[in-house]
């Protein structure tokens, strides 16, 4: 036969649970975003400047789910540029524009920063 005992309580687990529960601090996503946004305009390959001062965020709150959306608002004749200069695109005349990976460099270091912050607020006690 096996059998189990259990001594003390559960309080400091029921603990954890209520405050993971009731969320963190949002503003450590608004800092993120901010940061987020100076990074990929910094980073934004410059032609007129347009593509590099379109970047923005948005906080999307859910049921389970907290999110920040990057996007960029310069769009010419329904093309996002931000994502052409990302990926490339083909020209008019049957060539191709090569892209250049400037997103991902840009905004990982603001995504492991934010990571390791919101571990912290999540485990602190």
């Amino acid at each position: 036969m096996i059998s189990f005992r259990q001594k003390g309580d559960f309080s400091k687990l029921t603990s954890y649970l209520e405050k993971l529960k009731g969320g963190f601090n949002l503003s450590i996503l608004d800092k993120y975003g901010r940061e987020g946004v100076a990074a990929l305009s910094s980073a934004t390959p410059v032609d007129s400047g347009l593509t590099a001062e379109s970047w923005k965020y948005e906080i999307k709150k859910e049921a389970n789910s907290v999110s920040i959306v990057f996007s960029n608002t310069n769009v010419q004749n329904g093309v996002p540029i931000a994502i052409i200069l990302q990926y490339g695109h083909g020209t008019g005349t049957g060539g191709w524009v090569q892209g250049r990976d400037y997103i991902n460099p840009a905004i990982k270091p603001i995504f492991d920063k934010l990571a390791s912050e919101a571990w912290k607020e999540m485990t602190k006690q």
